[in-house]
């Protein structure tokens, strides 16, 4: 084989997908929509807000997948988490109110690890099933309505603040991310992670308790949707049923365009940065060319078949 095609064969398309394409979409729609607002500082600063909660879920989700788990719940637990923070600040001081939204999110996923790490059950069906079930109980929390989020701290904290002329969300967002790299590559449950998605059977035999990384991946996950909860609350001022109702799938394709591989062992939370960030301005885009939200959903789900491809040809090598 010459040196040519050796390098070839060496070079990574699902960790190349995800640069290359965030830059041709970006480039589209900035000829496309130059008489539009999209390069627009207010606009890209609003693409970044946005995608902040999604983000956030992102990085769980990369850790969950990488441990070859899937979590299909964290939009319930996002709405759940966000009115629990709602009605507990109607009454208790903020500290009170932080500590129930991410305290439920973790409980919600400390419960989906048990069932997958302990019952043996598949992460698929549970989370599916625990999906529809905190889907449900939110929608009887509050019998529906919304709740208002009326503490300004909360509010600037985790929504519309500043600190030193930097968004509130920009500044959780970066700082999610650089914490979940520096976890996820640089220390050992990280490397633990990695090793049980690549091959649980010899984790295990090398003395990795896979039980519990499966169980601190999805304790994680839900963790990571009760903050976008509170992010969300935040942002919006008021918490309803109806948050994280459509993050599942945008989720979903920002971690897998990102580079994390859907049979686990391989993932990057950079990555799902930018597939996130890509989705936001594929939304963002395409709103502003005038498309339905039903053509929106199309080219999603074509993007995501094309993620999916890249990630099972890259893993079939």
């Amino acid at each position: 084989m010459t040196p040519a095609l050796e390098k070839l064969k060496a070079f990574d398309l699902q960790k190349s997908v995800i640069y290359f394409g965030f830059l041709a979409i970006f480039l589209f729609f900035a000829i496309t929509l130059r008489d539009d607002g999209f390069l627009t500082s207010r606009n890209l600063t609003n693409i970044v807000l946005q995608t902040a909660p999604a983000t956030i879920m992102a990085i769980g989700l990369v850790f969950a997948l990488s441990a070859g788990e899937i979590d299909l719940s964290f939009g319930s637990i996002v709405a759940v988490s966000a009115l629990a923070a709602a009605l507990a600040l109607q009454d208790y001081p903020l500290i009170v109110g932080v500590l129930v939204g991410l305290g439920v999110g973790l409980a919600i996923g400390a419960f989906n690890g048990f069932l997958v790490a302990y019952l043996r059950l598949p992460s698929f069906l549970v989370t599916l099933a625990t999906m529809g079930l905190f889907a449900g109980i939110a929608r009887s929390m509050t019998n529906l309505r919304s709740i208002p989020v009326l503490n300004d701290t909360f509010t600037s904290f985790f929504g519309s603040g500043r600190f030193l002329s930097v968004h509130s969300l920009v500044i959780w967002t970066v700082a999610a991310v650089v914490i979940g790299h520096i976890v996820y590559r640089n220390t050992k449950f990280g490397a633990h992670v990695l090793a049980v998605g690549d091959n649980a059977r010899a984790a295990q035999v090398s003395g990795i308790k896979v039980p519990r990384i499966r169980l601190y991946v999805l304790t994680l996950c839900g963790g990571m949707a009760g903050l976008a909860g509170l992010l969300y609350a935040g942002r919006l001022q008021a918490a309803k049923y109806t948050l994280g109702e459509s993050d599942l799938m945008i989720v979903i394709a920002a971690v897998i365009v990102g580079g994390t591989a859907l049979n686990g062992g391989k993932g990057s939370i950079i990555g799902a940065l930018l597939g996130s960030l890509l989705m936001g301005m594929l939304n963002n885009g395409l709103i502003l060319m005038g498309l339905k939200v039903s053509d929106q959903m199309i080219v999603r789900g074509l993007i995501i078949l094309f993620a999916v491809a890249v990630s099972l040809r890259d893993t079939s090598r």
